[in-house]
């Protein structure tokens, strides 16, 4: 296949399995899937290093026609670039890792979909993305803040990312969408700083958040848990009272049309997914996401 600046990464990534209708071409493919297997601070229920892989072997029971967005996946558009390696262990080296292959991605002119791994491989690319797009805005869907200064004395945490996501983008750039769950500190944190769209309709908050972004480059992070544990189970911290499948996917179709640059799915934690369903929900969202970003041939409407 050929590469660009890929050619420096591939001693940080290895192919075992892919999404299924990737093609075999990272040179002329426009979305580049890469999975970030890291889970070494959760604070719960770990095993959100299993996702990628996982995300991919569910994905071969999806189609590759959407009747909802009623376009199919084109042939080689998009390429599975396989798992960064991340060092056992160590948080700082695993974040260097993932952004050094970011970065690689982004400046190949490609859009990257990080398949997490915990919620802290998103400060990796988002640190990545902002190189190349200093005014970058940051959308987050998630059931839970992540704002905390620190967890446990430890800054670098899937607790505190967004906090340091913030620090990275600036105020006025995070919009957090389906928020359920935060400490006092953090919502107080979050609406002084304007970061929490209050929606109970997820579609209608999203597409509150995306008309804040305006014609900025747009960065979407979508944890898992923002899906009720009764339609996602397999997660490492789930979270009662939240939304349906469908109300997540609806969401994400507002995606077309859009400056998006970057998406990462994150916290799909398969040792508590008994039935496939929190990584088969993964999946076609993923295929939503690259439908949305231009990957499709064959448009049709369904009335």
């Amino acid at each position: 296949m050929g590469r660009k600046r890929a050619d420096g990464i591939l001693h940080l990534v290895e192919r075992s399995g892919r999404f299924f209708a990737s093609g075999e071409s990272y040179e002329s493919a426009g979305v580049v899937i890469v999975g970030g297997p890291m889970d070494f601070t959760a604070s719960w229920r770990p095993g959100a290093r299993f996702g990628p892989a996982r995300i991919r072997a569910v994905s071969d029971a999806l189609e590759d026609f959407s009747p909802e967005a009623g376009k199919v996946l084109e042939p080689g558009c998009f390429f599975d670039l396989g798992d960064v390696m991340i060092p056992p262990g160590n948080v700082a080296a695993g974040l260097s890792r993932v952004e050094t292959v970011i970065d690689a991605v982004v400046s190949d002119g490609k859009l990257p979909i990080l398949l997490g791994g915990e919620h802290l491989v998103t400060l990796a690319s988002v640190r990545a993305m902002h190189r190349l797009y200093p005014e970058l805005t940051v959308v987050q869907l998630d059931a839970h803040m992540d704002l905390r200064h620190d967890y446990l004395g430890e800054a670098l945490s899937h607790a505190t990312v967004m906090r340091r996501v913030i620090e990275v983008v600036g105020e006025g750039n995070l919009y957090q969408c389906g928020i359920r769950s935060g400490t006092r500190e953090e919502f107080e944190y979050a609406l002084e700083r304007s970061t929490l769209i209050r929606e109970d309709d997820l579609a209608m908050a999203v597409k509150r958040a995306l008309d804040l972004t305006g014609e900025r480059p747009l960065y979407v992070t979508l944890d898992i848990d923002v899906v009720d544990p009764a339609f996602a189970p397999g997660t490492g911290t789930p979270e009662p009272g939240g939304y349906t499948s469908r109300d997540v996917l609806r969401a994400v179709r507002l995606l077309v049309g859009t400056r998006l640059v970057g998406f990462d799915l994150v916290e799909v934690a398969p040792p508590y997914d008994h039935s496939d369903m929190t990584s088969l929900l993964a999946a076609k969202i993923v295929r939503e996401v690259v439908l949305a970003r231009g990957c499709a041939i064959a448009p049709i409407v369904i009335e």
